[in-house]
């Protein structure tokens, strides 16, 4: 399963993306790539939290593509 980023740009400029798969799962930046990048970087923790506490995540090879 894939995660979905969805991105929007509020009115006082700010960039606001959010993990639709992930409640809760957002977070702002100055520009549409630092407000991806972190939401990321969250998704990515949060994934791992779950792993630590045996509860449900996507597997791996689900949420990254790995180059040959």
């Amino acid at each position: 399963m894939p995660l979905t980023v969805e991105v929007e740009q509020e009115d006082d400029g700010r960039w606001l993306a959010e993990v639709l798969e992930l409640p809760g799962v957002l977070a702002y930046g100055q520009t549409r790539e630092r407000a991806v990048g972190g939401v990321q970087a969250l998704a990515l923790r949060v994934l791992a939290d779950r792993l630590d506490h045996g509860e449900p995540a996507p597997q791996a090879a689900d949420v990254f593509a790995v180059a040959p």
